[in-house]
């Protein structure tokens, strides 16, 4: 099979309805997706997985769904307000304008520009004659620094006290509610806040399909610890993120450390997770200890006391936190790629298969009348039934060989066929999507054989 390229995904997902250009009858906005019938289904399907992974099946945390308009002082405290910004630069020669950082990684991604300083990053420029992608002329203007929060207004009149930010992050939204959540649950540390949600960035992006956005959605995970605590779980979050993705079917050898070698001002360790994608690694987790940088900010600039007392100990110590973060969509993205495969069949022919999870893909079984005149009824009544259940598609049109097709590209794991020996024995047809072998069943059983087959 032919390596997949960024091209062919973007066709696949928009010819079988997973994610569609925004706004595309008025010829698109750039850097927006929509994500179609199959694609919101597997959305949904990986958060719920993420949401089994990292609360359900911990003990001590919990989950909250914050607003994206908050106080704009929260962003004052975070640091967002005075530093969350993009260094941008722009070619003399061809006038296109870039990331200062983006041109050096996608340069030498050895060169790590993450954490540099704009001085730095023009240094390293000018000593690599690291080119214009688009001209390749080595001549760029000084970096600029381009805010990267989107502002609104709330009122009626546009003043300076009525500016508020769509969120650049969901993290905050954890860490102002730290108090709340410590006192509702009764939860002495460490505890930990997770929350599912769209951030905004208003940041110049490349392309790379769903990759970098303006409009995105974060699974974030916050545990509030003693300091003393916070280097053990900061590794053991790193190697926790990492058995996530593989329960997911990720290979191992598709995944990387990053660990930062130079740190934000507030972090005390920081490393990522990459997913070998067809344009190279690219993050689709970060783990840091941010030390207790953000309580110790939210009670200067709130005035609230963010002070832990210990029960058995009386010490007292403003918690550190580890985090540990996903991108939905990245992780939607590197499923896409990991699951899709243009397989050659033994007659010379080929098939479009996702091998999807079962427990995350779009439609978890597909019922189809093996001849709609004489089959529609029965397996109308098993679709009806099975939908009590699970996510479950119905097809009738065409051929039993072209509706087999498409399941298999739509990533549907088992598809149950209606035909005579259903009507007169009871007996239903499961066909496999990975191996195309197809075993018989009595009907009684189907449900309850599905559902353990799609259990995480």
């Amino acid at each position: 099979m032919e390596k997949i390229t960024m091209d062919d995904m973007v066709n696949v997902c928009k010819t079988y309805g997973y994610i569609y250009q925004g706004s595309d009858i008025y010829g698109g906005l750039a850097n927006t997706w929509d994500y179609g019938p199959l694609g919101s289904k597997l959305k949904n399907n990986i958060k719920d997985s993420w949401r089994s992974f990292f609360i359900r099946q911990r003990m001590n945390a919990y989950e909250i769904d914050a607003d994206i308009l908050m106080n704009p002082k929260v962003w004052v405290a975070s640091g967002h307000v005075s530093s969350f910004s993009d260094p941008l630069l722009d070619c003399k020669n061809c006038k296109t304008r870039h990331r200062a950082d983006n041109l050096i990684n996608d340069f030498d991604s050895n060169l790590h520009a993450d954490g540099m300083s704009k001085e730095e990053m023009v240094k390293c420029i000018k000593e690599h004659n690291i080119p214009c992608p688009k001209c390749g002329k080595c001549d760029f203007t000084d970096i600029r620094e381009f805010n990267l929060m989107f502002e609104t207004n709330r009122g009626v009149i546009k003043d300076d006290k009525s500016i508020v930010y769509l969120r650049p992050e969901n993290a905050q939204g954890e860490y102002v509610n730290y108090l709340n959540v410590k006192r509702t649950t009764r939860s002495n540390l460490p505890f930990s806040i997770g929350q599912i949600g769209k951030a905004f960035r208003n940041e110049i992006t490349p392309g790379n399909f769903t990759f970098r956005t303006i409009e995105f959605e974060q699974m974030e995970y916050q545990t509030f610890c003693n300091p003393q605590d916070s280097d053990e779980l900061y590794n053991y979050f790193k190697e926790y993120a990492k058995k996530y993705f593989i329960s997911l079917g990720i290979p191992e050898d598709k995944l990387r450390y990053h660990d930062h070698e130079k740190l934000a001002h507030y972090a005390k360790a920081a490393c990522d997770i990459e997913y070998l994608f067809p344009f190279g690694w690219g993050e689709v987790n970060g783990t840091h200890n941010r030390g207790d940088f953000d309580l110790t900010n939210h009670q200067k600039y709130s005035g609230e006391k963010m002070e832990y007392i210990d029960p058995v100990t009386n010490e007292r110590y403003i918690p550190y936190i580890i985090e540990s973060t996903v991108g939905v969509d990245r992780l939607v993205l590197a499923i896409l790629f990991n699951s899709y495969e243009v397989e050659e069949l033994e007659d010379g022919t080929t098939r479009e298969v996702m091998h999807f999870l079962p427990s995350i893909a779009p439609y978890k079984v597909a019922v189809l009348p093996l001849i709609k005149k004489f089959h529609n009824d029965k397996a109308l009544e098993i679709y009806k039934e099975l939908t009590k259940y699970f996510d479950v598609l119905y097809d009738d049109a065409g051929s039993i060989g072209k509706r087999y097709r498409r399941c298999d590209v739509y990533g549907v794991p088992f598809v149950v066929t209606v035909d005579d020996n259903t009507i007169n024995d009871n007996k239903i047809t499961i066909r496999f999507r990975d191996t195309m072998e197809q075993i018989t069943l009595d009907l009684n059983e189907l449900k309850d054989y599905i559902q353990d087959k799609i259990v995480l």
